[in-house]
């Protein structure tokens, strides 16, 4: 009723009072129906229209008890106050009709949740006739669906059904309250079918209807040439179709698939060119809508992309996006304004030269600021920072830019015509629309591949488990579960297929055109997460392409990278449609716009400029390396591309591989340097930190895409060495590096990728490249370290097939002949052996494979470090090998002893096969055991082949078969073509024998014997003979060569001799295990054969050797043991001087015991052997072969030389000497069979063997001065060899005696050689002196020396005296008539005396021969009626004349007291002739006995001497031997015991010839002395008249000792009648006559005195006598009266006494 007054304030008041009753709820329906007639009444009549509304608003939100016409009613009043003339009303009711729309809706919301409860009948669905059937609908629910109808007819300008009383309707009003209801109660219409049916049946051909103009307008058509002018798009209208639209697909895509179907195409075709700019931003604002929501994208590909005729309206969207974008560029906006924006959102202002110069820098304060744009062919976009509900700014970041803009194109709801579109506006939506795009897709469904997964992984589990409910059951959920995951994989995969090739275009363009960092992270990050999804959903295609796409940008435009342009071309191919039709895709510009961080060379065949890369290239690439990083797992092939741009980038920036693989910045090493600015240079350590977590990361990858990754390395690897082919340039190692470090971090499954990982590196390994070959080396080497140090499960111990799988490429590199390679292989081996040698096990093998696989040709360095490997496994790892591998060991230390490079490492292996043996030694038993073990294994696989174990010495046992390879192994080095390391090799061979031979099985030894050691003779007697006699200057380097070693024939000689040694000694020492043997006989002739051919060698060395040998064998000589005393006797009893080299036991009885390191060591392990006896060999042939090639050696090597000159090899003495030494052992095994042929063998042998002549220039080493009297050793080697057999013969059987006579031949032939040295064939030998005298002479040629045999042949006689002292009564002494041999043999010597080469001889000989006649003479005697010793008379007395009368004169400076002695001498054999022949001549030969009187008669005449000196004279005239022979001869002569008539004549006729010879001597003194007057007489004449005056004394001395009744009258007249001429001598001037003419007148005193009675006789002779004595004291004293003298003596000559004396015969 106060309404109803129309007053203004009276109104108010009520309309204040009503709202304040519908606050409280007091207002019933009724009420309300009322209130509202009341409202509209003020409506009509314009009254407080604000205020009418207000209450409407509070009426309907307070209370729900307005309904149907009521509500409507109320509804109808707020729209007509809507459209009045009052702007504040007309918003307020616009605001009202909003509310009341929501409150109506609001309302069924409720009241469905009221009855959410109760279930209501279902309805059949009602067609299409009934439209306004709601009788179905609930009060809230039908008074929504009639007012949602309404506004459908409203807008489309039809009459409503329930809103009756509406004048005016605005399409845009009703079009926004349409998209409010929609869009705030979509459950509503989902719920209610009569609201679906009023979607479908009214909203969406409204819509379709509403858009006709925009669909039909073509921008820039004519309009006039068309009939019926096309309707320009209306923009409010079409802004808010735009957004209908985006609620309905939005919200009831599910209800609408076919209207959305439509309406998609409709937003489709709105982004053509064509189009109205403005009409083409609404468009790209509501993509952006949908395409932040993935799910509705999704349900598109499901309903239409993969319905086979439907319109594939998923990829058209996309695609038409691409389209769009590139439209952007192509075609500039027109028509509109190009707007810059700033910071304050208005127009760019200012620097507008500055702008259009460069349209991206912004002018502010003074500085330029880059905008952040897309540019591209000149056509530059700015990029804006939108904000949209949805939009991706979360997850891609903030788009960092000057402007920031909302989408305001949709929510211009204000605007009546087009906005003005800012610049760039239009790109950055559509950017956001891709990027929106990408996110939800991805995101959307790699979450549903997650939850799949693990579906499929709990369901996997379940299976597992024990079954805990029906198997069926079980069955029909996994398949439920797969065909589910089979179905939503489809539409995954169709998704992706529908949009790559749009989205790629697009993303691409914009990358290439993007100028700001943050949009290219963007587009990259886009790219990425799409390569990863196309990866996971196995879309190689599609994945390829956009990572192919990242690798592009990463490299330099036009970068010629063959395997990214191969892709570009197949992608090329693919272009994609919107709507059917072909959209082309615009290429990459190669402009840049990008900063450029870095210079550098392509990876390149042919050289080529340099290029840059940008800030962009580099962004991309750390985009890539996050993509491979983080997906790797899903690349597969497309690793190719990622690492082949990697590698180029790697190259470009300059980076190169380290330690580990990892890449680390250096400098290039051919043309420009690299040049990186200071930002990339701080991004380098980054990005090689980054690369090197790409491929540590591989570890996490499954076994299928790490083979992925390992082939693409491969192939890049491969591209890389084809490229370093025919080039010294640094080739690309970023593959070889990386397959390193992947290999590295997998480790633990190192199995699946080993084999294709390392056959590539052996390849790598093999390029001519040597930086290639250097890397690849190292990587693999670094490779197998690594696997061998890593810890297994198991571990390697217990998985012996990986172990040798991890080794064996180090076995394949040996097959490389790359020095380089090699040193990498051995320096790995020997890593390997310092820090997994204790583990190696079956791998040992392999790892001594390499060391023995080196070549000799492969350099020094490389067999140095190769052999320090082996040195290694000798010294520390023998004990943890196999035993199988031992012999491998043994090989290769002998392989290296024959390498040539380095003498030291041949040297040093032949010790590690001396330390091997010592270990087999040691640990015999376990390694026999090991191996026998083995042997069986081996036996039994052979015998299930059917096959014969094939070993080397099979069928010896294994442990002696190891034995055997070492042995054979030293064999071989024996003979290397290097002395020092046959040298070494011989000694450690026989030393190892010697000293582990003990281990072998006996049957072992025939093995060692005929395979080993005769074998080794045998070729070391071919080199030795074969050898080149050319002198070698040096031994390389500065190494002087001994002349001994100068010529390869002298160094063999060395081998040779070493080697004969050894298996002598090996025969002596091991005889009780050969001589079982059952061919030891031919063993034996084998071994004196090669004695032989040695000792009959050419050379001094070799022969020395041999015999050496020889003794050995006949164990002359032994070795000592530690067990055995160094008094332990010989085992041979003859002790004999024994040579070794040069050196000479000069004293009989010394035995030889060797010393040498080799006798030790075989001592030292041989302690325990049974004692070598000689008593072992009792078989006889063994000795006579012995004996045999002793004689042919011998007689070979004694045998004088038939032509002579500077090349005839004569025997050394050395030699000659071992080999007389040889023969006392012999003879002890050969005498019981030793015949006299045999000794005349023998004494061929010593007779030319003392005869050889020695060398001048080894003469002062044998020969003593030629003044000692000191035997040879040959000579007394000789001796000692007929000693023995002298001795053996004193003691041997009658048989053997007979010898004697042989022996003494042999022996008196030696004596000869003192006067008569032996002559060696036609050789020309000087005389020891001259020699010596020759040594002087530097460089003189070599003469042959006689040797001094003056000593030899004086101790020949010493002999041959001793044994006929022993043996004079022998018969077969006497009957070969020894003595007289002896007799003729000293006549030599005798006769020569002074003339002898030695003063000894002679005295030696008449010292021998009266021995030897004190022997003899009397078994002569004894035996003179036989007639045996007949002809030794006259041979005797010859002896004695040669002698005492010798025809040679002494020498010139024999002194008095020798001279004396040597008169002595001759005294001595006058003596012996007195004792021992003439008492004796009644046995005697009458001639001898003549002879022998002749012989003292001239004895007595003949002494003197003519070279006397004056004052020698009386003593030199050999006067005591003058009175000798005379008194023997006076004594034989007058004596009482004269027994023939014949020797008193003999006597006379002597006295007769001596007084007469002195009378003559006498007169012709007295003659020559009155006529030489004053002048001296010559000294000899002198001497004689004094000699003779002696002798007239001495021989009346004689007549008067002499029996009276023994002198003849007739001699006494001869005497008496010298006594004138005496006086005659008184007036000689010479003193010395005068004294000794004193002596010869004294016995005259005796004549002087009357023959009257004898008193009377006495007196007168003693007056006489005292007359003579008083005449003899003034004899001086009258001197000068001595012409007086004679006339007073001279009557006593004629004197009556005289006479009278004469005639008595004083008696």
């Amino acid at each position: 009723m106060g309404c109803g007054t129309k007053e203004p304030k009276i109104t108010q008041l009520c309309l204040a009072a009503i709202q304040r009753l519908m606050s409280h709820e007091v207002v019933s329906e009724a009420a309300a129906g009322n209130i509202i007639n009341m409202l509209w009444q003020l409506m009509e009549n314009s009254l407080e229209e604000l205020k009418l509304l207000q209450t409407v608003l509070v009426l309907l939100t307070t209370n729900t008890v307005v309904h149907d016409e009521a509500l409507s009613k109320a509804i109808v009043l707020c729209f007509r106050l809507h459209f009045t003339k009052d702007n504040i009303t007309n918003n307020t009711a616009a605001a009202t009709v909003r509310q009341v729309v929501t409150v109506v809706f609001e309302r069924v919301v409720a009241e469905d949740e009221r009855y959410k409860d109760t279930v209501d009948q279902p309805v059949a669905v009602q067609g299409n006739s009934n439209r306004r059937s709601v009788s179905t609908l609930k009060p809230c629910a039908k008074d929504a669906y009639m007012l949602f109808q309404d506004l459908c007819q409203l807008v489309n300008a039809d009459a409503p059904y329930w809103l009756v009383g509406m004048t005016e309707m605005t399409r845009t009003f009703g079009l926004e309250l349409l998209e409010s209801v929609l869009n705030d109660f979509p459950q509503v219409f989902l719920q209610h079918q009569e609201f679906s049916f009023l979607l479908k049946e009214r909203v969406c051909p409204l819509v379709i209807k509403l858009f006709s103009p925009n669909i039909k307008f073509r921008q820039g058509s004519s309009t006039s040439s068309s009939p019926a002018p096309v309707e320009k798009p209306y923009f409010p209208i079409c802004m808010r179709l735009l957004r209908v639209v985006s609620v309905l697909i939005k919200q009831f895509y599910s209800l609408l698939v076919t209207e959305c179907e439509i309406f998609l195409s409709l937003l489709v075709k709105f982004l053509d060119a064509d189009k109205p700019q403005w009409l083409r931003a609404v468009a790209v604002e509501s993509i952006h809508r949908l395409c932040v929501q993935p799910q509705l994208l999704r349900s598109f590909c499901q309903s239409y992309d993969m319905k086979q005729h439907s319109t594939k309206v998923f990829r058209d969207i996309v695609n038409a996006l691409g389209s769009f974008i590139q439209s952007l560029f192509l075609v500039p906006s027109t028509g509109n304004t190009s707007v810059m924006p700033n910071q304050t959102g208005g127009n760019a202002s200012g620097n507008t030269g500055s702008a259009q110069t460069n349209p991206g820098v912004l002018g502010m304060g003074g500085g330029a600021t880059v905008l952040p744009a897309f540019e591209y062919r000149g056509t530059w976009i700015p990029i804006l920072n939108v904000t949209v509900q949805g939009s991706a700014k979360a997850t891609y970041g903030t788009i960092a830019c000057l402007s920031c803009f909302h989408f305001f194109s949709l929510e211009m709801l204000d605007k009546v015509e087009p906005p003005t579109i800012p610049e760039g506006y239009a790109m950055s939506v559509a950017f956001h629309c891709l990027l929106d795009l990408v996110r939800g897709i991805t995101t959307m469904i790699e979450g549903e591949l997650g939850e799949a997964e693990t579906v499929s992984q709990s369901t996997t589990e379940t299976t597992s488990l024990p079954a805990q409910s029906s198997e069926q059951q079980d069955l029909q959920s996994v398949s439920d579960q797969t065909e589910k995951e089979l179905v939503s994989r489809a539409v995954w995969e169709e998704m992706v297929n529908a949009c790559w090739c749009g989205l790629l275009a697009a993303l691409s363009l914009l990358l290439d055109a993007s100028t700001d960092e943050a949009a290219t992270e963007n587009i990259l990050k886009a790219e990425l997460t799409m390569a990863a999804l196309c990866g996971r959903l196995g879309l190689v295609t599609s994945r390829d392409a956009f990572i192919t796409a990242i690798c592009k940008g990463s490299l330099p435009p036009h970068y010629a990278l063959t395997v990214l342009n191969n892709t570009t071309a197949a992608l090329s191919s693919k272009s994609y449609s919107i709507q059917g039709q072909n959209v082309q895709m615009i290429s990459p510009s190669s402009e840049s716009h990008q900063q450029v961080v870095a210079v550098g060379q392509p990876l390149a065949l042919q050289p080529q400029g340099t290029v840059m890369l940008t800030s962009k290239n580099i962004q991309c690439m750390r985009t890539l390396l996050n993509l491979a990083h983080c997906h790797g797992a899903v690349l597969g092939t497309s690793w190719q591309l990622v690492l082949a741009t990697l590698q180029h980038l790697v190259w470009i920036l300059g980076l190169k591989p380290g330690v580990g693989g990892a890449l680390k910045p250096g400098r290039a090493v051919e043309g420009p340097s690299t040049v990186l600015t200071t930002a990339v240079m701080t991004d380098l350590p980054v990005i090689s930190n980054i690369l090197s977590r790409l491929f540590e990361s591989s570890q996490y990858l499954d076994d299928v895409s790490l083979h992925h990754l390992i082939n693409a390395l491969c192939s890049l690897s491969l591209e890389a060495m084809d490229m370093a082919y025919g080039n010294n340039k640094e080739p690309s190692l970023f593959a070889v590096a990386k397959l390193l470090e992947t290999g590295l971090v997998n480790m633990h499954r190192i199995e699946i990728l080993w084999r294709p990982l390392t056959g590539h590196l052996l390849e790598v390994c093999q390029h001519p490249n040597s930086r290639m070959r250097e890397w690849g080396a190292e990587a693999l080497t670094s490779l197998i370290k690594a696997g061998l140090t890593f810890s297994h499960d198991p571990p390697l111990s217990q998985n012996q097939r990986l172990q040798l799988l991890l080794l064996n490429p180090l076995k394949e590199l040996s097959n490389i002949s790359h020095p380089d390679i090699r040193i990498k292989q051995l320096e790995c081996v020997l890593q390997i052996l310092q820090s997994q040698g204790d583990s190696l096990g079956p791998g040992w093998p392999l790892v001594l494979g390499v060391m023995g696989a080196i070549r000799s040709d492969q350099g020094e360095s490389l067999i140095r470090t190769a052999f320090q490997c082996l040195q290694l496994v000798v010294t520390d790892f023998l004990p943890t090998m196999p035993c199988t591998c031992l012999q491998i060991v043994v090989e290769v230390a002998g392989s290296f002893g024959l390498h040539n490079q380095e003498l030291n490492i041949s040297l040093t292996s032949i010790g590690l096969l001396w330390n091997i043996s010592d270990y087999f030694f040691q640990r015999g038993e376990i390694i026999e055991k090991e191996l026998n073990k083995e042997e069986a294994v081996l036996q039994k696989q052979a015998e299930e082949k059917g096959v014969m174990l094939n070993r080397p010495f099979h069928p010896a046992p294994p442990f002696d078969c190891l034995w055997l390879c070492l042995y054979a192994k030293l064999g071989e080095l024996c003979v290397d073509p290097r002395p020092a390391v046959r040298k070494s090799a011989g000694q450690t061979l026989f030393s190892t024998i010697g000293a582990h031979g003990t281990l072998l099985q006996h049957s072992t030894w025939h093995t060692v014997i005929w395979k080993v050691l005769f074998h080794l003779l045998d070729r070391v007697r071919e080199s030795s003979t074969t050898a080149d006699k050319e002198k070698i200057e040096s031994g390389g380097g500065n190494i002087l060569i001994h002349h001994s070693r100068d010529t390869a024939e002298k160094q063999w000689a060395e081998t040779w001799v070493l080697t004969l040694a050894g298996v002598a000694r090996i025969f002596n020492t091991r005889r009780y295990l050969l001589q079982p043997l059952g061919d030891f006989s031919q063993a034996w002739d084998v071994l004196l054969d090669h004695i032989q051919s040695a000792a009959l060698s050419k050379n001094n060395e070799v022969s020395l050797a041999a015999l050496k040998s020889f003794q050995e064998i006949l164990q002359i000589v032994s070795p000592v043991r530690d067990s055995e005393k160094p008094d332990t006797p010989p085992a041979i009893n003859v002790s004999v001087p024994v040579v070794v080299g040069t050196t000479t036991a000069t004293s009989l009885g010394r035995s030889f015991m060797r010393t040498d390191s080799i006798g030790e060591r075989i001592g030292r392990y041989n302690g325990s052997e049974p004692p070598v006896i000689t008593d072992e060999i009792e078989d006889l042939n063994l000795w006579w072969a012995a004996w045999n090639s002793w004689y042919r050696i011998g007689s070979e090597s004694t045998r004088p030389p038939i032509t002579c000159d500077k090349l005839t090899f004569i025997p050394s003495q050395p030699f000659l000497t071992a080999l007389i030494q040889i023969f006392p052992a012999l003879y002890q095994h050969i005498k019981t069979g030793f015949s006299m042929d045999d000794l005349q063998k023998l004494g061929v042998i010593l007779h030319g063997a003392v005869s050889v002549p020695i060398s001048s220039d080894a003469s002062p080493f044998i020969l003593p001065s030629y003044t000692e009297a000191v035997l040879t050793s040959l000579q007394e080697a000789v001796l000692t060899a007929l000693d023995v057999l002298q001795k053996a013969i004193c003691v041997g059987s009658e048989s053997m005696q007979i010898m004697y006579p042989a022996i003494f031949d042999q022996l008196l032939a030696f004596v000869e050689f003192s006067c008569k040295p032996p002559q060696y064939g036609q050789l020309e030998t000087k005389h020891i002196a001259n020699a010596k005298y020759n040594q002087i002479q530097l460089f003189a040629p070599a003469e042959w020396v006689a040797l001094n045999y003056v000593p030899f042949a004086e101790r020949s006689l010493e002999v041959v005296v001793d044994l006929y002292q022993k043996t004079a009564c022998h018969k077969a002494v006497v009957t070969e008539k020894v003595l007289q041999n002896i007799i003729k043999t000293l006549r030599i010597p005798l006769s020569l005396k002074y003339s002898c080469p030695s003063e000894s001889t002679w005295k030696l000989a008449v010292s021998s021969l009266l021995k030897v006649l004190s022997i003899g003479l009397p078994v002569a005697r004894q035996h003179a009626s036989s007639g045996k010793f007949d002809s030794m008379w006259p041979e005797l007395a010859n002896t004695f004349e040669d002698f005492l009368f010798t025809k040679s004169t002494p020498p010139d400076n024999l002194s008095i007291q020798e001279f004396q002695k040597n008169e002595s001498i001759d005294v001595e054999v006058v003596q012996l002739i007195s004792t021992e022949i003439l008492p004796y001549a009644n046995f005697i030969p009458k001639e001898f006995v003549g002879q022998i009187m002749t012989m003292l008669n001239k004895g007595s005449i003949h002494s003197q001497s003519s070279s006397f000196t004056e004052a020698e004279i009386d003593i030199r005239m050999r006067e005591e031997f003058s009175k000798v022979c005379f008194e023997t001869l006076l004594q034989f002569s007058f004596s009482n015991k004269v027994t023939t008539p014949q020797e008193g004549y003999i006597s006379r006729m002597a006295l007769s010839v001596l007084l007469k010879r002195s009378q003559d001597v006498l007169h012709r003194y007295i003659e020559d002395e009155r006529l030489s007057g004053k002048c001296p007489l010559p000294r000899q004449q002198v001497t004689e008249i004094i000699f003779v005056l002696k002798a007239v004394s001495t021989l009346i001395d004689s007549l008067k000792k002499t029996q009276p009744e023994n002198v003849d009258a007739n001699t006494w007249a001869q005497v008496i009648a010298l006594y004138p001429t005496l006086v005659e001598c008184i007036t000689c001037s010479s003193s010395e006559v005068c004294s000794a003419l004193k002596e010869a007148l004294v016995p005259f005193k005796d004549f002087m005195h009357p023959p009257a009675s004898k008193r009377e006789s006495s007196q007168l002779l003693l007056s006489h006598e005292r007359c003579l004595s008083s005449t003899e004291q003034s004899y001086d004293e009258l001197l000068p009266l001595r012409s007086n003298l004679v006339d007073i003596l001279f009557p006593f000559c004629l004197s009556k006494l005289v006479t009278d004396w004469l005639k008595m015969g004083i008696c």
